[in-house]
């Protein structure tokens, strides 16, 4: 059975990106991209939205506000097109444009659900709120980590990740420190129907 990561990258406040801002905020380090590098092999779920962003950039669009790609940000949209990617859309055709991608029209919760049951691999989001939002409602997300960087972007912040949703529980699995300034903390989520009656010691 595959394991469902849900994997975000934020500021302090919360936003998945900035306006004027470069990726991963222009503060990513050695040891943080040492760390992206030695990742296992996942598929990728995302939505639509996220892949004209990120396919558009595999095509070499680049970031508004920037020349150029950096280095860093070249790699990472390099590894993603090299692996083994789902989207979920009714508004894209095929035949898809980035490499190594799948279309799936049908309802993703039940689909993600089908693959958990019948894979062995990993999966994991990327970006794609609304999609992460859903199959966390679902009960579907074994991990959920957050990779937070050392900003806070209240003039300028896009992409609100928390909004919409439910009560969740979460017990920590994984935290460590990057380049002296980037948290990871990672946990097991549980949806709550309501506030626990009592907080645990």
């Amino acid at each position: 059975m595959s394991e469902l990561l849900v994997d975000f990258i934020t500021s302090l406040d919360g936003y998945a990106s900035g306006e004027g801002w470069p990726g991963f905020w222009g503060l990513e380090g050695p040891e943080y991209l040492a760390w992206l590098g030695e990742q296992p092999e996942v598929t990728h779920l995302m939505g639509a939205n996220t892949y004209r962003l990120m396919s558009g950039f595999a095509a070499g669009q680049v970031p508004e506000g920037q020349d150029e790609f950096r280095p860093e940000e070249e790699a990472s949209v390099d590894g993603l097109t090299r692996a083994s990617k789902v989207v979920f859309s009714s508004s894209l055709e095929e035949p898809l444009t980035w490499a190594n991608t799948t279309l799936v029209r049908e309802d993703a919760v039940e689909t993600v659900r089908a693959m958990k049951a019948s894979g062995s691999g990993l999966l994991s989001t990327i970006g794609s709120l609304s999609l992460s939002r859903s199959l966390l409602r679902a009960g579907l997300v074994d991990r959920f980590r957050v990779v937070m960087f050392p900003v806070i972007t209240g003039a300028t912040g896009e992409e609100r990740i928390y909004d919409g949703y439910p009560d969740v529980a979460l017990d920590m699995i994984e935290h460590r420190t990057f380049d002296g300034r980037i948290q990871l903390v990672e946990y097991r989520p549980r949806v709550l129907e309501h506030p626990p009656l009592h907080v645990p010691e």
